[in-house]
């Protein structure tokens, strides 16, 4: 797990729900900022996203509970790559939020695609960007479509 988690931290009283535990909209937020953490170590930069004028985007986001999570708890996201298409730079990643003690409480998962931040359309990966998303850690059941 450990080469695959790229977002650790306390779980905040402004995360925490009128049920006490961890509000719904707050896994999404770890997720987002796992992925940015992820792709940041691994050279893309929000400053390259625009220097190049692309950035990601997400077409759908769903979340499974496992267990709930409290506030004060220290928890440790995932981010793994489980599909990737070389050709319409459409993506998925998978994500597992662990709490402090190691039991899994959730997973997210994401698709989506890099825009082109000037013409609000879909774009293509410069190929620069190919080694470091290359980088990534991939899913077990990975997928890449060269169509």
């Amino acid at each position: 797990m450990e080469n695959k988690v790229f977002y650790e931290g306390q779980v905040l009283w402004s995360q925490i729900d009128a049920n006490v535990h961890l509000r719904h909209s707050a896994y999404a937020d770890f997720c987002a900022q796992a992925r940015s953490n992820m792709l940041n170590q691994l050279g893309l930069s929000l400053s390259e996203f625009s220097k190049m004028k692309i950035g990601p985007i997400l077409f759908r986001e769903e979340l499974n509970y496992h267990r709930e999570i409290s506030l004060d708890e220290y928890i440790k996201v995932t981010v793994e790559i489980s599909k990737f298409n070389r050709k319409n730079s459409r993506f998925s990643f998978r994500h597992e939020i662990f709490k402090q003690n190691g039991v899994r409480a959730a997973v997210v998962v994401v698709d989506g695609a890099w825009m082109n931040l000037v013409e609000r359309k879909l774009a293509a990966v410069p190929d620069a960007w190919l080694p470091v998303l290359d980088k990534i850690p991939r899913s077990e059941d990975y997928v890449e479509i060269d169509e």
